[in-house]
């Protein structure tokens, strides 16, 4: 009897359209198809096969591997961002902060002790900026 292992998780099986490729596949099949092949017969007479061949994969590599590659279910430009921001955009040393809760709950006293004392202030001298006659 035939053994057909079924995937627990149907989160990771993705939907295939033709050919059993996905449609992010088919589209970057298709690009690298439409750039390396024209530039293949272009720099065949000149420069030769081989090298025609070397550079053809050289230009076509970058969308096989935005086809292909995956990391932890996220593809290849996700990856690319997130070690472009954590080596060059955010800072090397991320300390540890919290916003406490009491931290918060004092700085609203202080400002409401400080807006009370304002009023208070204001109604010694009146409303033109004079004191009051006691």
């Amino acid at each position: 009897m035939a053994y057909v292992p079924v995937p627990k998780d149907l989160s990771k099986v993705k939907t295939k359209v033709a050919l059993n490729l996905t449609k992010r596949q088919i589209v970057c099949f298709s690009a690298a198809l439409l750039v390396g092949l024209p530039l293949f017969f272009l720099l065949k007479d000149s420069a030769g096969t081989s090298l025609a061949a070397m550079v053809m994969i050289v230009v076509m590599l970058p969308c096989f591997l935005l086809a292909m590659y995956e990391k932890h279910g996220q593809p290849l430009e996700v990856v690319v961002k997130n070690i472009i921001q954590t080596k060059f955009i955010r800072p090397k040393e991320r300390p540890y902060q919290t916003d406490n809760l009491y931290a918060v709950l004092e700085r609203q006293r202080k400002l409401e002790k400080e807006v009370s004392a304002i009023v208070k202030d204001t109604n010694k001298k009146g409303a033109g900026g004079k004191p009051r006659k006691g």
